[in-house]
């Protein structure tokens, strides 16, 4: 039965669902933990920013698709969230990106900004509240620098400020690493000057043709780690309720870089073979918390499971659209009813438990199924006019539209109406021809199953079925998909 006051169909309201606890991992006990703002209703989040000296690569993508799923969920669960995610824009890798290319360093970190900013719109990835950059914030800097000084946990040498962690003893209690562990010369040069290796800059003094800004040492420019502590306190306060950043940031920064996936997938060369949506929706397939196993057929997979996806909704839409308006205040049935609220139910268990993307969309694929199965069992009964109460499966058919355009929306899945069109165009690029090639293809074997060469007919479409393109049958003639290649099933 629906439920009382509410139409079949109707979208669960927001704010109003049932409590489910939200578990998330925390790094310093390293264990899934409730939830618990400091003040009720409201989430302060801070996700560590890109320092934008080159294009977005995989492990960015990775990282900000998974703060915008918890980013969308935790509005999904009712709570203000204001979410901050800076911008590192002056930096070594910028000031020596800037030097190859003759480009001011400001000038290029605002152009690989706009290109971040690209990235995340083509992933769907929400705005934060607010975007920080390093360089509109010194004061605040500065002004950190200054109480961790007098505080006598920072010494200058030259012009320099360093941190000084032998005067704070819970040093690497996050990583949970060890002194003899806290070597530098990856990132950071070693200086003989500090009073420790591990000690790390807050303030760098200028350097001839770099920018530099006034301050009590003389004129320099911010270290990599205090900027973040100071633009969090700027826009949270000194206590928040989340940081976060890429796996690769818990140590040094909350070192190691992920190079070999960086080095391999660049981002730009994956989204001119995969749709941006079939990228993101790969990396949800994966829970945050895990290694990402990079493959073309993985992504191959996630390309026709979302072609498949908004098929199904396109043509349930289509389905529902020849009936016109239909008053849903009947119950539904009870089976398609059950379902329905198992997924709600589902949905928030796997969710609040860590962000469990992987399960919940494994349980929205069986919620997809079914609406297929209604359209199907709705188009039969009409070409048999044997269909006394077609409202019946029209109600079940919306409200099962509903559930998943809710939950898809929610985890920033929600396919645009140009999407099929775009999928079929990275389907072809993947398979190296063109529309009119494939459509000779469609042609031959047409005429050679009209002809019983059933042979011929079977080995075009291997041929084309191992280039990821699937033929369906249909009364109007011979359609084709981007397919989902068997080896990537499960994974």
């Amino acid at each position: 039965m629906a439920e009382e006051g509410r139409s079949v169909g109707e979208e669960e309201p927001r704010g109003k669902r049932p409590a489910a606890e939200l578990r998330l991992f925390d790094t310093r006990t390293k264990a899934a933990v409730p939830f618990r703002p400091r003040v009720e209703g409201k989430v302060a989040m801070y996700v560590c920013g890109v320092t934008p000296y080159d294009y977005s690569h995989v492990g960015h993508a990775r990282a900000y698709v998974a703060f915008d799923v918890l980013f969308r969920y935790l509005k999904y669960l009712g709570y203000e969230v204001n979410y901050v995610r800076n911008f590192t824009d002056i930096d070594d890798k910028i000031i020596k990106r800037a030097n190859e290319a003759g480009e001011d360093a400001l000038s290029l970190s605002s152009r690989f900004i706009d290109e971040f900013h690209r990235d995340m719109y083509e992933l769907q990835c929400l705005p934060p509240t607010h975007e920080p950059r390093v360089t509109k914030h010194i004061e605040q800097i500065i002004d950190l620098i200054t109480k961790i000084m007098d505080n006598g946990k920072a010494y200058t040498i030259e012009g320099d400020v360093y941190f000084s962690v032998d005067n704070f003893p819970d040093y690497l209690s996050l990583s949970g690493r060890k002194v003899d562990q806290n070597r530098p010369g990856t990132r950071v040069a070693v200086d003989a000057r500090k009073r420790n290796p591990a000690d790390f800059a807050l303030w760098k003094s200028a350097k001839e043709g770099e920018p530099s800004w006034e301050s009590p040492w003389g004129r320099g420019r911010p270290g990599w780690h205090i900027e973040c502590s100071a633009m969090s306190a700027h826009y949270l306060g000194n206590i928040f309720d989340i940081h976060g950043g890429g796996k690769d940031l818990i140590f040094p920064h909350h070192e190691n870089e992920l190079a070999q996936s960086q080095a391999a997938y660049p981002e730009s060369e994956i989204i001119s073979l995969y749709h941006p949506m079939a990228l993101r929706l790969f990396l949800m397939r994966t829970h945050y918390r895990s290694d990402v196993n990079h493959s073309d057929t993985a992504l191959q997979f996630a390309s026709g499971r979302l072609y498949y996806i908004y098929q199904t909704l396109h043509d349930g839409e289509e389905t529902v659209s020849l009936y016109g308006e239909h008053k849903l205040e009947n119950s539904i049935p009870a089976d398609d009813q059950k379902l329905i609220e198992e997924n709600r139910s589902n949905f928030l268990e796997k969710m609040s438990d860590d962000l469990h993307t992987t399960a919940a969309l494994d349980h929205l694929m069986k919620l997809q199924q079914k609406l297929e199965h209604q359209k199907k069992k709705q188009s039969q009964k009409q070409q048999q006019q044997q269909q006394k109460k077609p409202e019946d499966y029209i109600q079940a058919l919306v409200a099962l539209q509903n559930e998943v355009t809710d939950k898809l929306s929610i985890l920033g899945l929600m396919p645009m109406s140009s999407l099929a069109e775009q999928l079929k165009d990275k389907a072809l690029k993947r398979a190296g021809m063109t529309a009119e090639q494939l459509q000779q293809m469609i042609e031959q074997r047409t005429l050679a199953r009209k002809n019983k060469d059933f042979a011929e007919s079977d080995r075009i479409r291997t041929e084309l079925s191992a280039l990821g393109i699937a033929l369906m049958g249909e009364p109007t003639g011979t359609l084709w998909r981007p397919s989902e290649p068997e080896l990537a099933e499960g994974s």
